[in-house]
């Protein structure tokens, strides 16, 4: 989300989406995922797992969007924290993109080193992930950020919180629900976008400013979107997370070297909280 990993101006050029048909195949039987071309400070190190027999979809890592919120100093987290939901809904993009920002919501317990939320959110990811299909090893995950919680490890935590999203990510691959393994990325950051535009106005600085405006993020989930089956893209939430995306981008879009004023830092925190309540699950 920023200087490199999330949100710092850096042109990328278009960004363009592989159009090999879902079902295509290697001379060596490995199956093709689309992939689209994401920012690469925001991949994780390893792309490609062969043991899954398929070319893992690529999509921004959470814990590398999350990793710049360290140069924004001390989170005020007691304004940034919410409440886990205990409901659920039954629509999986509803799922998938709650179940990103859930994982943003154990990085800012992990870099603000709150331990005693870290219990409701795994679970809350667990119940997320067995909807989904993902349970069995995200599973093992949940009680690794349990105990290291408990340890207050905190090094381990954010490579637990990561490993969920990869393992996540591979059972949706393998599912071929690849419109879930983007939604999870979109929810994680938007999740990141609010925390990190809300950091950067306590107080503002044009420096802590720079990491927000990232014209290759936005352009990059914009594709994404595009790339969801028409069915989703009806869908009433997905539409105003569009027209969001294009508001993030009118904001972020600068030429190079001009900084965002303090009033624009603003408007994103305002339109990644617009973003987020198009779809948050709330407590039944």
């Amino acid at each position: 989300m920023f200087r490199r990993s999330l949100l710092a101006p850096l042109c990328c050029g278009a960004l363009i989406f592989a159009t090999l048909p879902l079902s295509a195949q290697r001379p060596d039987g490995v199956t093709e995922i689309p992939k689209g071309k994401v920012p690469e400070d925001l991949l994780d190190d390893e792309h490609v797992q062969e043991e899954f027999g398929v070319s893992e979809l690529t999509t921004p890592s959470i814990k590398k969007i999350f990793e710049d919120l360290e140069s924004l100093g001390t989170l005020p987290y007691d304004s940034l924290k919410r409440d886990v939901p205990k409901g659920m809904s039954t629509d999986r993009t509803l799922i998938a993109l709650n179940l990103g920002v859930l994982i943003g919501d154990g990085f800012l317990s992990v870099q603000s080193e709150k331990v005693s939320d870290l219990e409701d959110i795994g679970r809350a990811i667990l119940k997320h992930a067995k909807v989904l299909g993902a349970g069995s090893k995200v599973a093992e995950r949940t009680k690794a950020i349990l105990e290291n919680s408990a340890l207050g490890d905190w090094k381990e935590l954010k490579s637990d919180l990561a490993s969920t999203q990869r393992e996540v990510k591979h059972e949706m691959v393998l599912l071929r629900d690849l419109d879930m393994v983007h939604l999870i990325s979109l929810g994680g950051w938007l999740r990141g976008l609010q925390i990190a535009s809300a950091a950067s106005l306590q107080p503002f600085s044009a420096e802590k400013a720079k990491i927000l405006a990232r014209h290759d993020v936005t352009e990059y989930f914009a594709y994404v979107l595009d790339s969801l089956s028409p069915s989703v893209q009806k869908m009433e939430h997905i539409a105003l997370i569009r027209q969001g995306l294009n508001d993030i981008d009118q904001i972020v879009n600068l030429p190079e070297g001009k900084p965002l004023s303090k009033a624009e830092v603003s408007k994103l925190q305002d339109k990644a909280k617009s973003m987020l309540d198009a779809f948050v699950q709330k407590d039944k």
